[in-house]
């Protein structure tokens, strides 16, 4: 789908990937296939659950730190599922709430926002 977009749509635009809890791991595995620019993670799932088993979970934090441009998560405050650190390409933005986010739909808006700008803004300085 996202090779038809390119020809088609979105041609010779830049492309950031993006999703929420489990479509964020999806993104960052994708981003490099796909040509993606940056990656926006909201609520990434950093541990699983615990297992009924007892084994303990193992962290998702490779998959963020496989991703090779710059990323942003945003992250609830209390989300079970834990806090990314920030990192070389980075940005983790806490805002209130759980990992459902909607505690601060604006706080994370915001984040959101600021973080796009800042995007662009490099996109339009190294297009120049």
């Amino acid at each position: 789908m996202v090779e038809r977009l390119k020809d088609d749509e979105l041609q010779g635009l830049p492309l950031i990937v993006g999703g929420r809890s489990l479509g964020a791991r999806v993104a960052c595995r994708t981003a490099d296939a796909v040509g993606a620019i940056a990656v926006l993670c909201l609520a990434f799932p950093l541990m699983p659950p615990r297992r009924a088993t007892g084994k303990p979970a193992e962290s998702r934090l490779q998959e963020l730190d496989d991703v090779t441009v710059p990323t942003l998560v945003v992250q609830g405050e209390r989300d079970p599922f834990g806090m990314p650190p920030a990192g070389l390409l980075r940005t983790v933005t806490p805002v209130p709430g759980d990992h459902s986010l909607r505690t601060d739909l604006e706080a994370v808006r915001a984040a959101v926002d600021e973080w796009l700008r800042s995007i662009v803004g490099e996109l339009a300085t190294t297009q120049q």
